[in-house]
């Protein structure tokens, strides 16, 4: 076997932040697994490398500016605030809001990102990167744990290179985040193994194929509980050989989420160590360009072994590891045993009972030798860097954006998309009834758009039970005034165009002086009146030449059609 040019992503913080004391994903497992692999002297074949943590722009390469604004601003103190009282961007029990969240975010997203870009600039055959995977994350909300998918930004990364992604993900959950950023391409194939049924994320049927040019791509092997090392690989190598057959991938990405072991707190798999390493191993020998990235597991120190393990098959040495853990800080935590495996447990596999395992494959297959051939990529221009990384410029010395117009439009598209269309009838009889001005299409529109939305469902992957998420409105105490005339559309106004003059023109209000360029010829020089707003010619207005144009004394004179003001009150002049 070959030698590999191995590279290893590696930031020490990672292992500093904690979600919670109670919440079962511990990011100090990084640390644990960085340990064992240094003590097993892995460190010295590999290339080391500290991942430069990923931007706001980086990120908001997949995910919505709005979502990356809310990463970087929000703490356990401002959380219900930013959340809107937790009806936005799904940091619920799941996804706490812990202190230094986007810091931790960035920290998995940059070694995905750095690992991607190792192996498209060719200077890595393997890169890892186990701070990674974290496949739950949406374009604009957490979900199971993840926050921001450094998955789709390492393969969007790959995309500038190379024509067709490989994308295999044999966590016990469903990879939905990922799947679902790549459902309409072929130029990123999915195949994720994984739990099916009342498990988290409730997705990941074969028949979700993928949709327009993608349809076909995503290849999904929902399995039952106890899934043994002889059932994983009886469907594992027949579906990924003909993957590999068919559509002929430039670059694979291996998510290695460590739930699928047996014993996990909330995988139901039964698989061993080796067997859950199999799939490192056999990437390995494709000799393909392959990036290993980390996922869930929540038996701590199964995912430290499983990791380390696969480490080594990525440099071809697994054979020559002492099976005895060498001592390390985190020694303690291996007991009882102390040996470097993970063995199968008594759970029955559920797969092997009424053809479950052959009918999964047989369709899976039947899917993949519909597809004609590998998807060709017509030429495209290698997406420019930014001007400013083009010249040379640090990223402090760029000019940088307008933090207060983005906060302003930010809220103003809140406010707008929250707020009722139009007033509430005050003389309907339905309390919830609603006045609109036409039944046109575009009241249709703005009818439904504004209407009260309904509560959406998620999955907890803690408990695996549905949950309802309040509507928007529900969050802004003030988006629903309680008296419903105190109700109004925003930007309401009575000012009209005035396509005469070219100004803003406001019924009953006056407003500033005509420029002489835009009187008519035939037009009398002196105040020019049209639809209750009056002009004043600016000779009447000068210094020493004002009369007193009317005066509004008695009540008659102040319900005239033509209303009147002292020439001397310029602040009452209003000007366009």
């Amino acid at each position: 076997m070959s030698n590999k040019r191995v590279a290893y992503y590696y930031d020490n913080d990672v292992g500093l932040y904690t979600y919670s004391t109670s919440h079962p994903m511990k990011p100090h497992r990084m640390r644990i697994t960085h340990d064992l692999i240094s003590a097993y002297g892995m460190l010295d074949k590999m290339h080391v490398l500290k991942p430069k943590r990923a931007s706001p722009e980086t990120m908001a390469s997949f995910h919505t500016d709005e979502y990356v604004h809310f990463l970087k601003r929000v703490t356990p103190e401002t959380h219900s605030q930013l959340t809107y009282n937790q009806t936005r961007f799904l940091t619920i029990e799941d996804n706490p809001t812990f202190e230094g969240l986007f810091e931790f975010c960035s920290i998995s997203a940059g070694g995905s990102v750095g690992a991607s870009q190792r192996i498209a600039s060719g200077e890595a055959d393997i890169a890892i990167n186990w701070a990674g995977g974290l496949h739950h994350a949406k374009k604009r909300e957490a979900s199971g744990f993840c926050y921001v998918n450094d998955i789709v930004l390492g393969i969007l990364e790959l995309l500038r290179t190379y024509t067709r992604v490989l994308y295999v993900d044999i966590d016990c959950h469903h990879g939905d985040g990922v799947e679902e950023a790549f459902y309409t391409t072929d130029r990123v194939m999915t195949c994720s193994i994984h739990k099916f049924g009342d498990f988290f994320p409730g997705t990941g049927t074969q028949r979700d194929l993928g949709k327009g040019k993608g349809k076909g791509y995503a290849v999904n092997i929902p399995l039952k509980d106890g899934v043994t090392d002889e059932s994983f690989r009886s469907i594992f190598d027949p579906v990924i050989g003909k993957i590999l057959d068919v559509y002929r991938p430039s670059v694979v990405v291996l998510q290695c989420g460590a739930d699928s072991l047996a014993g996990d707190k909330l995988g139901c798999f039964n698989l061993t160590m080796e067997g859950h390493a199999y799939c490192v191993q056999y990437f390995r020998k494709a000799n393909l360009p392959l990036i290993l990235l980390g996922g869930g597991g929540y038996t701590v120190k199964n995912v430290a072994r499983a990791w380390t393990y696969e480490t080594a098959c990525a440099l071809g040495i697994e054979d020559k590891l002492n099976v005895n853990l060498p001592w390390t800080e985190y020694f303690d935590w291996f007991g009882p045993r102390y040996r470097l495996e993970v063995s199968e447990n008594n759970m029955v596999d559920l797969n092997i009972k009424d053809g479950v395992l052959d009918q999964v494959r047989t369709k899976a297959l039947k899917q993949l030798n519909e597809l004609q051939s590998a998807p060709s990529v017509g030429m495209h221009d290698v997406p420019r860097e930014s001007v400013g990384e083009h010249l040379g410029f640090a990223k402090d010395e760029e000019e940088g954006r307008d933090s207060l117009d983005a906060s302003v439009a930010q809220h103003a598209r809140f406010v707008y998309n929250l707020q009722e269309a139009e007033t509430r009838s005050e003389d309907s009889d339905d309390p919830d009834g609603y006045r609109w001005d036409s039944d046109n299409s575009i009241a249709s529109s703005s009818r439904r758009r504004h209407a009260p939305k309904a509560s959406k469902k998620r999955m907890s992957i803690m408990t695996n039970q549905y949950y309802d998420i309040p509507s928007y409105e529900n969050g802004f105490e003030y988006a629903i005034p309680d008296k419903p005339e105190s109700q109004r559309r925003f930007f309401q106004s009575v000012a009209r165009w005035d396509t005469r003059y070219q100004r803003v023109v406001v019924p009953g209000r006056e407003v500033s002086p005509i420029p002489k360029s835009l009187y008519s010829r035939h037009e009398p020089r002196s105040a020019v009146v049209t639809s209750g707003a009056r002009y004043f010619d600016d000779e009447e207005l000068g210094d020493e030449e004002e009369e007193d144009v009317g005066s509004m004394e008695d009540d008659e004179e102040a319900t005239s059609d033509t209303p009147e003001t002292e020439s001397g009150d310029v602040d009452e002049i209003l000007s366009c």
